[in-house]
């Protein structure tokens, strides 16, 4: 993992006061920040279509049914296999094989990546936490300089106070925990040396990597269901809080305890 450097439902009362000046945010980047929807939309359909293709360049007719973007999105959020969402999409045998290379091949091209756009309310949370001197830190299986990049082109660099991404483009797609939880744990004890104990801090995702992340660590998380898990799969991994955005938890995390309805 590298770390880059830029700018300065209800379950329990753990964490209830109001993150403090200086406190330490944890959260991840595609799904909380990022809409990647399109992308791995646009990334399902063209991997199909090459692999009919390929099969059709070797005289082989391949009947393919091409899923909706509802219907691709629900299979994802709950966590349905690849493998299960090209068998429903009529390949099968080596055929599934060559479709999923596809889909990691393609992925992370750049045309796909400029598909990704803010999720509804990010930018207007992001600046909340900036005004509130939170320090905002990514912990993404994401390619640290895709990251910087897509906060530059939204004009957000400043709102994010460090970025500890993957140094592998291909590492988000897998959305491996035992990653996600590594990651995690060298940004405390990177934070620790420092000198920014990271008390009191919270971990924020959206997929069970995130969730399992912050215990690993012991400390509170937040699900989110904005991004490519459903409220049911994030529920089972037990989270301190459940919301629908980052829009939402920034309303929890700044709010003062007084005011909280727990």
């Amino acid at each position: 993992m590298h770390c880059f450097v830029s700018g300065e439902s209800r379950t329990a009362a753990v964490g209830s006061v109001p993150l403090s000046h200086g406190a330490t945010l944890f959260c991840d980047f595609d799904g909380p920040i990022a809409d990647v929807s399109d992308r791995y939309y646009s990334t399902y359909r063209q991997a199909l279509m090459d692999t009919q293709a390929g099969y059709a360049a070797q005289g082989l007719d391949l009947s393919v049914r091409v899923l909706t973007k509802a219907q691709f999105w629900r299979m994802k959020q709950t966590r349905v296999p690849d493998p299960m969402i090209a068998d429903w999409s009529g390949l099968r045998g080596d055929a599934v094989t060559w479709f999923l290379g596809r889909v990691n091949d393609i992925v992370n091209q750049a045309d796909l990546l400029e598909q990704d756009c803010l999720q509804v309310g990010a930018r207007e949370a992001l600046l909340r936490f900036q005004a509130h001197g939170i320090r905002l830190v990514i912990v993404t299986l994401r390619h640290g300089a895709q990251v910087m990049q897509f906060l530059y082109d939204h004009d957000l660099t400043t709102t994010v106070h460090q970025i500890y991404g993957a140094t592998e483009v291909e590492a988000a797609y897998p959305n491996r925990i035992e990653h996600k939880i590594a990651s995690l744990r060298g940004a405390i004890a990177d934070r620790r040396r420092l000198g920014l104990d990271p008390v009191g801090a919270w971990m924020i995702g959206d997929t069970e990597a995130d969730i399992r992340a912050g215990q690993a660590a012991h400390i509170p998380t937040i699900g989110l269901t904005c991004g490519i898990r459903s409220a049911s799969s994030l529920a089972s991994c037990k989270p301190t809080r459940l919301y629908g955005s980052l829009q939402a938890a920034a309303d929890f995390l700044l709010t003062p305890t007084s005011a909280k309805i727990l």
